[in-house]
């Protein structure tokens, strides 16, 4: 997930090949595997059979459901071996037991793993670990653990795998992951060493150690960082080059665009760090801007607000060596969902909403984002005023939309646009169900009619052919790069300055505690 690549797994089962000549020995599945459902991962583990050999995969914490046959074909997998609690790999007559597990917050964030049931990462941890020393007796056991670790408020290494660590004796090396946290150091716990190279392939973690009869007698763990001063390898390359000519014929050329071609130019990055400060971030406020443009200028029909949360914006714009940015480079950035059409991506979808509903959407928002970060929200066209001091539903003073400030009245039945991912959408939909009726949100058509049907949300961006032509986040921002002016006469446009500086929409107007 998160490069053009994974479009065409389903049919053609190109990564776990890749992986395997690659070198991996064993892949844990993570949330991103179930984006699309588990009968889509399973069609994609059995194509990627069919072309040869694959890694070695584990899952340990999942259940499966007995009432529903949505899971039937990936439970067969377990049922032959493909995938597995664990697996067990002997390398100079070392015994190595390796298992994966979906942490907490990962199993939240993947909605479509269901029917298939996410259990308790440490219980499942404990009986496999206790299986593999009474049964298996292995010399040494990993867990590669999709849950994370992240620093707390005061600056200690915290977080899901380091729970596991202190509740699970037994495993020898957690590689984590889920957090995109680079680790330089293990992070020591209960005498387990976690380790986590960050995301992305942008570097590759090396453990070394010594083992004397079951101790840990030394380690030594290098973070190593994934550049051309390594040379590559002549076949995997012409491989790659292979699937890059399919991305640029059936999906880019259609659209006037190219793999390699340039879009836009920065000399300045642009990020959204959802572990970090999310309100310095200058790459939100640019991307909900690009939703807003495109929407107002492609779709034939206006929108009064756009958002996008930090949970789906999953890279950064890097100026590199000369500036230069691809669409590639933003598909990165905006990579997550599907439509019903061929092109990746959710589709953009709208509805209308009263003052006061927005208003109980950006509260709920104010509070959550503490809890769950990925919830953090970026807006266009909108600009709040709250303070943080207030309690729960009484922080937002007022609403600006299109300049004009808005009635936040429960009695004022004026409708008002909002436009965010079709994924964002439901969320919103289910707002007052998951409140327990505390917040009411309603989203409404434009004559005020309750939705019913999701799909009648999605934003038709050409009316004159049948169906649904699907807007997408990635094919927004693209737009918008196209807009900015070329400052250096070099034929590329180049990224203004404004970005260079935070655009806050939701302001802070309260006096900071002391």
């Amino acid at each position: 997930m998160g490069t053009f690549f994974h479009i065409f797994e389903p049919t053609d089962g190109f990564q776990l090949g890749l992986m395997q000549k690659m070198g991996y020995d064993v892949v844990a599945i993570g949330n991103h595997e179930f984006d699309f459902g588990p009968e889509t991962l399973t069609q994609i583990i059995n194509t990627s059979l069919m072309n040869g050999e694959i890694p070695a995969l584990t899952l340990a914490n999942v259940e499966f459901d007995n009432k529903s046959d949505k899971d039937d074909m990936f439970a067969d997998l377990y049922n032959i071996g493909i995938i597995r609690k664990y697996h067990i790999v002997e390398k100079d007559g070392l015994k190595i037991g390796i298992f994966g597990l979906i942490g907490e917050d990962a199993k939240q964030v993947a909605p479509n793993a269901a029917p298939v049931k996410i259990l308790d990462p440490i219980k499942s941890a404990k009986k496999i670990v206790k299986i593999m020393e009474k049964e298996e007796n292995v010399d040494f056991i990993i867990c590669l653990s999709h849950s994370g670790v992240e620093k707390n408020k005061h600056g200690e290494w915290a977080g899901e795998d380091v729970d596991l660590a202190k509740k699970v004796k037994g495993i020898d090396l957690i590689v984590s992951g889920h957090t995109h946290t680079e680790i330089s150091e293990p992070i020591w716990v209960n005498g387990t060493p976690i380790i986590q190279t960050g995301s992305q392939g942008k570097n590759v973690g090396r453990f070394e150690i010594n083992i004397k009869e079951g101790e840990i007698l030394s380690a030594k763990y290098q973070l190593i960082p994934i550049d051309d001063k390594i040379d590559g390898d002549c076949k995997i390359h012409q491989e790659i080059a292979g699937r890059i000519r399919m991305v640029d014929q059936e999906i880019l050329k259609p659209l006037n665009l190219g793999y390699f071609k340039p879009l836009a130019e920065t000399d300045y990055e642009l990020t959204c760090d959802e572990y970090g400060d999310l309100d310095s971030s200058n790459l939100g406020p640019l991307i909900a801007d690009a939703l807003y443009y495109y929407v107002n200028t492609y779709s034939g029909e206006e929108t009064d607000v756009t958002l996008i949360a930090a949970g789906v914006i999953r890279d950064k714009f890097r100026p590199g060596n000369n500036g230069t940015q691809t669409v590639t480079d933003v598909f990165r950035i905006v990579s997550l969902g599907e439509g019903d059409d061929d092109l990746p991506g959710y589709p953009l979808a709208k509805v209308y909403l009263t003052g006061k509903e927005i208003k109980n959407i950006i509260e709920l928002l104010l509070v959550a984002t503490k809890m769950k970060p990925s919830y953090y929200c970026f807006y266009s066209g909108i600009e709040v005023q709250y303070d943080s001091n207030k309690g729960l539903l009484k922080k937002i003073k007022s609403i600006k939309i299109g300049g004009k400030e808005i009635s936040l009245s429960k009695k004022d039945k004026t409708l008002y646009s909002l436009t965010a991912n079709s994924y964002m959408l439901e969320f919103v939909g289910e707002i007052k169900g998951m409140t327990l009726g505390l917040i009411k949100v309603e989203p409404k058509d434009k004559d005020g009619n309750p939705i019913e049907d999701n799909k009648t949300t999605w934003i038709d961006f050409d009316k004159k052919k049948d169906g649904i032509q699907e807007g997408k986040e990635w094919m927004a921002v693209v737009k918008y790069l196209q807009t900015f002016d070329d400052t250096d006469g070099n034929n590329i446009p180049n990224f203004p300055d404004k970005y260079k500086e935070v655009i806050d929409c939701t302001i802070d107007v309260g006096e900071k505690k002391k």
